[in-house]
């Protein structure tokens, strides 16, 4: 290769890494760069949402009778189990005379129940007004998904020696699980720890696929264990396709079904596409307290 030519191939990657705004590394991009993270919060809201519309949630708001209260958002915060009250608390330190700041003695009360008592119409009404119109109360929606459940879940897998496909496996449990154990509830803690009981992680040596299929057992497993779950597709027809056909990076194209329905997210130059579902949300699903 002429010094030209040589130079030209490394103006074609500068572009492309400025393109997905990633950078590489011995295993690829993690799932904290641009491009991964639109991945994995489209991948969630399919479960979540039966949408691949993540920025739709941060106005959704329901009881979906599950225990919790409330379940609102672009992560499922919920009344009954503290995030939310996490989350309307951050954004009242932005905004102290937002009219959602006023709910916080209700929030504190109802707490660990699934009790509307002081919320009703009035919260749910001033949720989607806050949503709709307020930039803080949307950055304060990320905020705290990316505090309590992205960032840990990055980072853990990180430590794992994991690549972006095992590091959403962890988001995805924290996501439905919370980090600890609760009431009729496995946490993520709990799942990582029966995974390390039958396989090794590639941080202490072992097989990325093998452990990954051993936490995906583990997940499976605590599933069945919750009376609030039943459905496991967000697992059997998603995460475990995309580890069987080896693609530990998570690049798309992506093809995944949750709850029956079918999902894309296409490689598009520098951007991405995809089909949704119905729009419905699921209640087959849990928050718990995490890491507070």
């Amino acid at each position: 290769m002429t010094r030209r030519e040589a130079g030209v191939a490394l103006l074609g990657l500068a572009a492309l890494a400025a393109c997905s705004g990633e950078a590489a590394g011995a295993g690829g991009p993690g799932l904290e760069t641009a491009r991964k993270k639109e991945i994995a919060m489209r991948l969630v809201s399919s479960a979540e949402n039966s949408s691949l519309d993540w920025r739709a949630q941060y106005r959704y708001i329901e009881d979906i009778g599950d225990g919790r209260g409330y379940t609102a958002g672009i992560i499922g915060f919920c009344s009954g189990t503290g995030d939310m009250l996490a989350l309307v608390e951050r954004y009242a330190r932005e905004r102290a005379g937002a009219e959602l700041a006023g709910f916080l003695p209700a929030l504190r009360e109802v707490r660990g129940s699934a009790s509307h008592r002081g919320l009703g119409g009035r919260f749910t009404r001033a949720w989607q007004r806050a949503a709709d119109g307020d930039r803080a109360f949307r950055d304060a929606q990320d905020g705290e998904r990316d505090r309590v459940y992205f960032d840990p879940a990055v980072a853990r897998g990180r430590q794992d020696g994991l690549g972006a496909l095992g590091q959403f496996c962890y988001y995805d449990a924290r996501v439905m699980h919370g980090h600890d154990d609760a009431p009729g509830n496995v946490g993520f803690a709990t799942i990582r720890r029966r995974a390390l009981d039958t396989a090794r992680p590639p941080s202490r040596g072992g097989d990325e696929t093998a452990y990954l299929h051993a936490f995906l057992d583990a997940r499976v497993a605590a599933i069945a264990e919750e009376p609030s779950h039943t459905d496991t597709s967000r697992i059997d027809t998603a995460q475990r396709v995309f580890l069987r056909e080896g693609n530990l990076r998570l690049d798309p194209p992506l093809v995944w079904k949750v709850y029956g329905d079918t999902y894309r997210i296409e490689e598009r130059g520098c951007g991405g596409g995809g089909g949704g579902g119905r729009g419905r949300r699921r209640a087959d699903r849990t928050a718990t307290e995490a890491d507070r």
